[in-house]
């Protein structure tokens, strides 16, 4: 029953940050914390099947509220699109370098924190070159150099929102767990 409880807290507490990043007025391109999310999720769910279930649950619920507000007339930015599905395989990629990842190394989560971003960058960026999506850069070079470039100003945004993101999620989990052993302790002693 603690596996499920601590279960519960954390895929409430990823969806929680999902939904209020989409408050922060006039944020860059690709400022989202499904990265961190992604790997948050990779390192703290000991049961790895379900680790890729948060990350996927949040992005789905995200990009369903995104359909939904452009839906609506209320947003510019569909949640679905053509190759939408490359991102969710990503981000079940991203879950996995999460499993490399201790909760209890800040070293570790910053060097995910910096590894992540630059992973989707270079993989969703060649993958929607080599697709033929986005802005239909030729399958050239010249072509594959343009489509990076492309992406940096999202590069930028992930990387910010990747490193924010991972403080909050990792030391509000530390926070949390510090506090829930100092309370154990407490009753304990009595």
């Amino acid at each position: 029953m603690k596996k499920y409880s601590r279960l519960v807290w954390i895929f409430v507490a990823l969806l929680v940050v999902s939904a209020l990043y989409r408050l922060i007025p006039n944020r860059p391109w690709g400022f989202a914390p499904q990265i961190a999310i992604a790997m948050f999720s990779g390192s703290m769910v000991k049961d790895k099947r379900l680790s890729f279930l948060l990350p996927l649950g949040s992005m789905f619920l995200s990009d369903l509220i995104f359909q939904v507000l452009f839906s609506m007339g209320v947003g510019a930015t569909p949640g679905f699109y053509d190759g939408q599905w490359m991102n969710y395989i990503l981000f079940t990629g991203l879950t996995v370098v999460g499993w490399f990842v201790s909760e209890r190394k800040p070293l570790q989560i910053f060097i995910g924190a910096l590894f992540g971003p630059v992973l989707y960058f270079l993989a969703s960026n060649s993958s929607t070159w080599a697709a033929g999506l986005g802005w239909h850069r030729p399958h050239t070079w010249a072509g594959f150099a343009q489509a990076m470039e492309d992406g940096v100003p999202f590069f930028k945004g992930s990387l910010y929102a990747t490193l924010i993101f991972s403080v909050v999620l990792y030391g509000g989990y530390a926070l949390l767990t510090r506090r829930r052993q100092a309370v154990a302790h407490a009753h304990a002693r009595g």
